[in-house]
């Protein structure tokens, strides 16, 4: 995605030196002169842990090199789901890496479809939250779909089922569910009409599939006339790959937010570019000029 974002902004990628010790210990070396210059560092922080330390080096690396100014550009937000106690004697995941960015050396973040808009304000440093609304619009319309109706799949994802259901001019459903315990779905209830109609679910975010899988299988008893995912973020652990692809489900896109290897992919998945995206809103940061023209339409 970094080459992508060079080529669009007619630039060449800094040289930077990558290693680890004999221990596994992370060594980072910044091979050219950034003194004073606006510097945009590329890194999502999902699993390994590694890419957040990573990350944390090369942030500190730029601050001692006399950077100009630091922004961090975070394709997906590791840790984003952990960003409420909402039981006793847990940690606040979301926080803490917001916490480490910040002491790292960064002075601006730009982050891509949060899990919580809130997380925003876990940082004490100017953000920008970047919406992948606009790749997953124009894909949708380019199906030519008839008789739309966008699904949410659990409460939380009311208010972006709203808002891709209001541009496509389209009705809303929703799917009742419950979850017993984290990353355990259980799928009740479908509150709408679905049936003979092109169905278009939207979520920030694929792990395991239990939710998806579970929510196309009731959309599914009510015979629509196709079933299409979009989400932003494939984390796809586990036995995710699989389950979508044998899922009653027609197709899903997700974004290259994350890099999912050949063997994580499957036939029914389509993968978006969000490159020039990022690309305009680095061009924007640069230039001091407004990211929320991103999203005027």
């Amino acid at each position: 995605m970094a080459k992508k974002i060079a080529s669009f902004l007619g630039i060449e990628l800094c040289g930077i030196e990558l290693r680890r010790f004999s221990d596994g210990e992370i060594f980072v070396k910044i091979l050219e002169n950034i003194r004073g210059m606006d510097c945009f560092v590329l890194q999502p922080t999902n699993p390994p842990a590694a890419n957040i330390m990573e990350l944390l080096l090369i942030i500190d690396a730029l601050s001692r090199s006399s950077a100009g100014r630091i922004t961090l550009v975070m394709p997906y937000y590791g840790y984003g789901r952990q960003d409420r106690k909402d039981q006793p004697r847990v940690s606040l995941g979301a926080k803490l890496v917001a916490n480490l960015i910040t002491m790292a050396g960064a002075d601006r973040v730009m982050m891509l479809d949060l899990h919580s808009h809130q997380i925003q304000g876990f940082f004490d440093i100017p953000s920008d939250h970047l919406y992948a609304m606009p790749i997953f619009l124009k894909y949708f319309r380019s199906l030519n779909l008839k008789d739309i109706v966008v699904v949410c799949p659990d409460i939380g994802g009311a208010k972006m089922s709203r808002g891709y259901a209001g541009r496509l001019d389209a009705p809303m459903a929703f799917i009742e569910k419950r979850r017993p315990k984290a990353n355990v779905a259980l799928s009740l209830n479908l509150v709408g009409e679905v049936t003979g109609r092109d169905v278009i679910i939207v979520d920030d975010l694929i792990d395991t599939g239990g939710t998806l899988v579970a929510a196309c299988k009731t959309i599914a008893e009510k015979k629509p006339n196709s079933i299409h995912v979009g989400c932003t973020h494939g984390v796809l652990s586990g036995q995710a790959a699989q389950q979508l692809q044998e899922a009653p489900l027609t197709e899903v896109a997700v974004t290259d937010s994350i890099m999912i290897p050949e063997e994580r992919q499957f036939p029914k998945l389509k993968i978006l570019s969000v490159a020039e995206l990022l690309g305009k809103a680095i061009s924007y940061i640069h230039h001091d000029e407004s990211v929320s023209a991103l999203f005027e339409t």
